[in-house]
C-alpha cells in the first residue's frame, strides 16, 4: 500500500490539498448527479441513468487526465500558448455563432459539437480561460514600468474586446463574468484605477449600445436580449412571477430541511429541466440538507483559500497573476451558481464546477486547476529564472532539429 502511493505521489505534484479537494468533489458529484439525471431519463425520456453516470465518470477521468499532464507542463509555457490561442478561439467563436440561434430549442450560438464523442464543446468557457492568460502575461510583463493607457488599449483592451464580442451575442453571464474576472486581474496585477475605471464606464456603455442594437434589429440576436432582460427583471420585481426553475429551485430548498431527505431521494429534480447541471445545487440542498449544502460551500471556500497560498508562495509575479487569473473564476463560478439556485442572483446557465455534469465545464475547470497546480509545484522558480527561460513548449523540438541538420 505504502509503495503504491509512493508511486501515486512520484506522478502528482504541486499542492496536495488542492487535489484533495478536487478529488473529494468530483467523487461526490456522482450521487447528485446519478440522482438529477432521472429527469432526463424519465421526463425528457432520453437515455438510461446508468448511461448518464458513465458519461459522466468518462468526462471526470477525462478532465484528470487533463489536469495530471497540464500541472506538470511549465507555468511559463502558458504564457506564450496564451498569445497563439486569442485568434484561435475568436475562430472557434465564429465558427460557433455561424451555426444559428437554435437547433432543436437549443441555443446553438454557444455550442459546437465533438465529433465522434458527441460531446458538446462550449467555446466560450476556453475563451474565457485563454484571456485570463493572456491578461496576466500583459501585466506580468510591466510589472516594473508604467502602464500607459494609449499602448494597453492596443495590446490589452483590443484583443479582450474582440474575444467578448464574439462571445456576447449568445451568451451574456459568461462575458459579464469573464470580463468582471479580467477587471479584477487587473486590479490586482497594478494596472492604474483611474485607467481601470474609464474601461469599466466603456464596458458598460458598449453593452447598452448592443443591447439598443439588438431591441432596434430583433432579427439579429432573436430572443437573447429578451431573456437577459426577462431574467434581470423577474430577479429585480418582487412582484413579478417567478420562473419555473428557479420556483421549483426553492421548493427543493424548503423541502431539504437540516439534514434533507436522503441520497436520490429528491422529487423537484423531476421538475427541474437542469437539474443535474445549472441547477445541481438545489438537489444537493434536498437531499443532503443544510448540513450536506455547507460542506460544500466549505469545500469551495478551501478551494479559494488554498489558490490564495499558491498565489502567495508563487516565485514570480507571472506565477501570481496566473494563480488568481485562472484558479479565482472557479471558485466565482460556484458562488454564483449557488446565489442562482437560491434566488439571490438572476439566472445565469453557470454550472457547479467539478459537480454538474457537462464535459466543457469539467474540462475547462481541470485545466485551470492543472496551471494553478503547475504554479504551486514550480514555487520556487525566481524572476530571474523565468527571464533566461523561453515560453516556446516547442523550444526543444527546435533545439533537436538544429542538432539533425547540423
Amino acid at each position: 500500500m505504502s509503495s503504491l502511493l509512493q508511486k501515486i505521489k512520484s506522478y502528482i505534484k504541486g499542492d496536495l490539498f488542492i487535489w484533495s479537494l478536487v478529488a473529494v468533489l468530483a467523487l461526490f458529484s456522482f450521487m447528485p448527479v446519478y440522482s438529477a439525471s432521472t429527469n432526463l431519463v424519465y421526463v425528457a425520456g432520453n437515455g438510461t441513468t446508468v448511461g448518464f453516470l458513465i458519461k459522466h465518470a468518462v468526462l471526470l477521468v477525462l478532465g484528470f487526465a487533463i489536469m495530471l499532464f497540464v500541472h506538470r507542463v511549465p507555468y511559463r509555457y502558458f504564457s506564450g500558448v496564451s498569445l497563439v490561442m486569442i485568434p484561435l478561439v475568436i475562430i472557434l467563436l465564429i465558427v460557433t455563432l455561424a451555426q444559428g440561434t437554435t437547433i432543436g430549442g437549443a441555443n446553438a450560438a454557444r455550442w459546437i459539437r465533438i465529433p465522434i464523442i458527441g460531446v458538446g464543446f462550449q467555446t466560450s468557457t476556453l475563451a474565457g480561460l485563454v484571456l485570463m492568460v493572456f491578461t496576466a502575461r500583459y501585466l506580468a510583463k510591466r510589472k516594473e514600468e508604467l502602464i500607459d493607457l494609449k499602448e494597453s488599449l492596443w495590446r490589452l483592451w483590443l484583443p479582450i474586446a474582440l474575444v467578448l464580442m464574439f462571445i456576447l451575442p449568445a451568451n451574456f453571464s459568461t462575458t459579464a463574468i469573464v470580463f468582471t474576472m479580467i477587471v479584477f486581474l487587473c486590479f490586482v496585477g497594478g494596472y492604474p484605477v483611474k485607467y481601470l475605471a474609464g474601461i469599466i464606464g466603456a464596458g458598460v456603455l458598449l453593452l447598452m449600445l448592443f443591447g439598443l442594437t439588438a431591441k432596434a434589429f430583433p432579427g439579429l440576436m432573436p430572443n437573447r436580449v429578451d431573456t437577459w432582460v426577462s431574467r434581470i427583471e423577474s430577479f429585480s420585481d418582487q412582484e413579478a412571477k417567478e420562473g419555473y426553475q428557479v420556483e421549483n429551485a426553492k421548493i427543493a430548498i424548503a423541502t431539504g430541511g437540516l439534514t434533507g431527505k436522503g441520497p436520490g431521494k429528491s422529487v423537484q429534480k423531476n421538475f427541474l429541466p437542469q437539474s443535474s447541471s445549472d441547477f445541481i445545487f438545489a438537489i444537493i440542498v434536498e437531499e443532503y440538507g443544510l448540513f450536506g449544502a455547507g460542506v460544500v460551500v466549505l469545500a469551495y471556500f478551501l478551494l479559494m483559500f488554498r489558490i490564495y497560498v499558491v498565489a502567495k508562495k508563487a516565485g514570480t509575479v507571472f506565477g501570481k497573476l496566473l494563480v488568481v487569473g485562472v484558479g479565482m473564476p472557479v471558485v466565482f463560478q460556484a458562488i454564483i451558481n449557488m446565489m442562482v439556485a437560491t434566488n439571490l442572483g438572476p439566472v445565469t446557465g453557470q454550472t457547479l464546477p467539478l459537480i454538474s455534469s457537462g464535459g466543457t465545464s469539467i474540462w475547462m475547470t481541470c485545466l485551470a486547476i492543472g496551471m494553478v497546480l503547475s504554479v504551486s509545484a514550480s514555487a520556487n522558480i525566481t524572476e530571474e529564472d523565468l527571464a533566461t527561460q523561453s515560453e516556446d513548449p516547442l523550444e526543444k523540438l527546435y533545439g533537436l532539429k538544429e542538432v539533425e541538420e547540423s
